[in-house]
Order: C-alpha cells, then structure tokens, then sequence
C-alpha cells in the first residue's frame, strides 16, 4: 500500500471484507482484504476486525510474535497450498497476537485499540517502521531506502517537531517547505538532494484499490518490466544554465563515480547510452518548458533475477513528464521518445476496459513478454489522460521469480 506521502507501507492496518471456506479443509479458510485473500485459522478473524497486514516482499523481525514465521526466514511471500489450488498473499495478525503471555501489550497496540474504542477509524494505519518491517530482498532496502530529498532529510533529523500537526501542515505546502528549511534545514541536507520537482516512481498494485475496475473507461495497458527504476530530469535554472541529474529510485548520482547497487553504475550507463542530458535539453527548448523528467525502466544481467536474455543493460521509458501538463499519455510519449530513439515499455492495449475482478486481471497479465517471450511480469494502467495509473503483477511471475 502507498501511504499519503507515496511511500510504500508494508505493514498496516486492515478491515476483514469478507471470509471463504476452503474446501476440504477444517482448521482454515481465506480471510479477504482488497484483493488480497490470506489463509488464516478458522474463526480467527470475522468480517469487520481489524487486522494487521503484512504484504508480500516484506520481512519481520526476527522475534516474538514472528518465530513461527523462523522456517521461511522471517520472510513474507505468495504461497501456495492444497496442492497449489489455494493461493495465500500476505500475512494477517491480530492485536492480541502482540500482546505476551503475561498481558503486556505495546503502546502503539494500546493506541490503536483507543482509538477503535472510541469509534475513530483506523484502517490504512501505517505500521512497517514501529514494529520494524523491511524488505524481503536487502536489494530493495538498500534501492528504495529513505529519501535523499533535502526536506525528508530535515524532517528525519528533527522527527520530534516534524510529527507535530501544525509541521505536517506546513510540509503540505511547497511554501511551507521552504519556510521550514530556512529554520531547520541544513547545507548538508542540500548535497546530493533528491530534485523537489520530480514525483518517485511506485505503481500501487490492483489488490489494494480493487475499486478501480469499477471505472470502465479506456486504459492504456503496457508490458510491466522487471528491472530498476531510473529517473533522468533536466531543468533550465538561467538564461545559459541548467540541472540535469540522473537518478535511481532513491538516490541521485550527482558524480559518476558515486556508489551504486550494482557491480556498475547502470543508470549512468543509461544516460550516456541514450543521450538523456542532450534529449531533454531538446525536449525542454521545443515544448517551452522550465523542466522535463523521463523515468524507465533499466533492466538486464544482474539486476532482477529475470534477465531477458540479456548479457548487458537496456531501458525502457514508462513516464514523461512535462513542467506545463504532468504525465503525458503512455501513447503520446512513446512518439516523442521513437523521435530520439530512446526505447518504450511495450504499448500492449491502447483501448483496454478493465474486467470485473482482481482475479481476471490478474490472468491476464499472466502472458509472455513482448521483449524476449518469456514469462510477464505483469501489466501496467494507466488513464488515457496519464494521471491515474495501476499495476498488476503476475502471481505465476512472482512464484518464479520472486520467492
């Protein structure tokens, strides 16, 4: 789940929306949240609990209340059962699970049961950093660790006075941000800062807002590409001076010899294969812009399991994003970027209508992909004007690949 910041929670809190039996079983059943179904004992949760949930890709602490979790390394995964008829995503426990034999409960258990008992809804409460929740892969915690933004830095620094509502409040406000800089920020949260014009890039996925297929207007759907976020942004700051950085899905490689993941800098590999700095620059004069950000996928030998047959690195543009009109359409990119020839995520639909189910669209993004024919990752969304967008993502991919 995307919290309001964007930012993607791993743990947080859930209502019940419905439970299944399972066939032939007596001491489970699915409990359902979105559109994700997790198997749970039987009469532990009812519809309208509140649970916590834990997504996949995410691991636990190593302690109580997890170490029955010990066998699979804490780690939270698609599993299957029954002979594989039976799919369980996540995993659900309740507050009680929390509390220890002797009746001692944690204060943000404690707090969350006030609030439910004065009547005050709790649903969507975001819990991975207060029991401590991180990803299952250390190369996602190190790729999407926190922000180098120059704001978050501050706010990290001074959480005691940025927790505050009236701080909240001003750090809504792009004026806001600046005042609170001028008093708390510092030069070193300037260095290597994340650019504040440019969005990160993190596609909610269709099990959490099951509510979108209710829309049956026309979606562009595109091939999901298994690689790493990579994000290039070039603004005119002068009459003859500009800011141009290339970035990961956190971090800004203002030098080209700075640290990176991967055996080499892929995202620099990128930007000079495909002359970003050179095509923005174009792009910002032609369209009359202060700014224009291009972000992609980079993909290949060693950086996701799934290579493509690749013995080197590759990229494919998903978002270009203009200072005059956002997001422009999947379609209308891909026509600008085929003038510089810098690749695009394959177009698979440009008049897609969204099923009934999550279950349906999520066989349909099981297919083969457009790049080398093998197994899809799954399948992008985005609105024809390009500002809402969605993901879906195989579950035979991430059985594969990702467990």
């Amino acid at each position: 789940m995307l919290n309001s910041q964007g930012v993607r929670e791993l743990a947080y809190v859930v209502k019940i929306d419905n439970i299944l039996p399972i066939e032939g079983a007596d001491r489970v059943e699915l409990a359902c949240v979105g559109g994700w179904r997790i198997m749970v004992k039987k009469n532990q949760f009812k519809v309208g609990d509140y649970a916590i949930y834990f997504e996949i890709d995410s691991k636990v602490p190593e302690e109580e209340p997890f170490m029955f979790l010990a066998p699979k390394h804490f780690k939270v995964k698609t599993q299957k059962y029954f002979k594989g008829t039976v799919l369980s995503q996540g995993l659900l426990m309740s507050f009680d699970d929390f509390k220890d034999e002797k009746g001692n409960t944690p204060s943000w258990v404690m707090s969350l049961e006030a609030r439910v008992a004065a009547k005050k809804e709790i649903e969507h409460e975001g819990l991975t950093e207060v029991i401590g929740v991180t990803y299952a892969v250390e190369e996602d915690n190190k790729r999407k660790a926190k922000s180098d933004d120059k704001y978050k830095k501050m706010a990290q620094r001074r959480s005691n006075i940025f927790k505050k509502p009236w701080a909240r409040w001003m750090m809504k406000r792009e004026w806001g941000r600046k005042v609170m800089f001028f008093f708390f920020g510092k030069k070193k949260d300037k260095k290597s800062g994340w650019p504040n014009w440019v969005s990160k890039t993190d596609e909610e996925r269709v099990q959490n807002m099951p509510w979108i297929l209710e829309n049956k207007s026309e979606w562009v759907a595109t091939e999901k590409v298994d690689g790493t976020s990579t994000t290039a942004t070039y603004k005119k700051t002068g009459r003859r001076k500009h800011e141009y950085y290339i970035c990961s899905r956190n971090v800004v490689f203002d030098k080209l010899d700075k640290n990176c993941y991967y055996d080499t800098n892929v995202y620099t590999e990128m930007s000079e294969k495909y002359h970003f700095e050179e095509v923005l620059a174009d792009i910002v004069e032609k369209y009359n812009l202060e700014w224009a950000t291009l972000q992609g996928e980079t993909y290949g030998a060693g950086i996701q399991k799934r290579e493509y047959g690749l013995k080197g690195h590759d990229f494919c543009g998903f978002n270009l994003i203009f200072s005059d009109r956002g997001r422009l359409n999947s379609i209308e990119a891909k026509k600008i970027m085929e003038e510089y020839n810098i690749p695009w995520v394959p177009i698979v639909d440009e008049h897609f209508i969204l099923p009934d189910t999550v279950e349906e669209l999520l066989k349909i993004a099981t297919d083969k992909s457009t790049i080398d024919g093998g197994m899809r990752e799954g399948l992008v969304f985005r609105s024809a004007d390009g500002t809402k967008s969605f993901k879906a993502v195989s579950n035979e991919f991430l059985m594969k690949y990702h467990n």
